[in-house]
């Protein structure tokens, strides 16, 4: 496992990870970005909620991902049957070229 320190959000943390440098680097881009959007339309908001919301906006974003992963699973799987029942329906000769 890797070792990183980072500094995000002003807070200095040190954690292991599998996960490479480059990934752990666009996730705190993206921590520091959506706070920083959040921040603006809610500078009157104290740091905790901020990141309250900012977790609940991750959580939901991971929900909607992980909703559309397995709607295209199902789909995946419904067409992995349609061919699977084709070819299971089409004569050998017909397949081998053959009329």
């Amino acid at each position: 496992m890797r070792s990183h320190t980072l500094n995000v959000l002003g807070l200095e943390i040190s954690f292991k990870a599998e996960a490479d440098p480059q990934r752990v680097e666009r996730a705190q881009v993206l921590l520091e970005e959506r706070f920083a959007r959040l921040q603006e339309h809610g500078a009157h908001l104290s740091k905790e909620k901020l990141l309250t919301f900012l977790a609940l906006t991750l959580a939901d974003d991971y929900l909607i991902l992980q909703d559309d992963r397995d709607s295209l699973e199902e789909r995946l799987s419904d067409l992995r049957s349609r061919i699977e029942k084709q070819v299971d329906n089409t004569p050998e000769t017909e397949t081998l070229g053959c009329s």
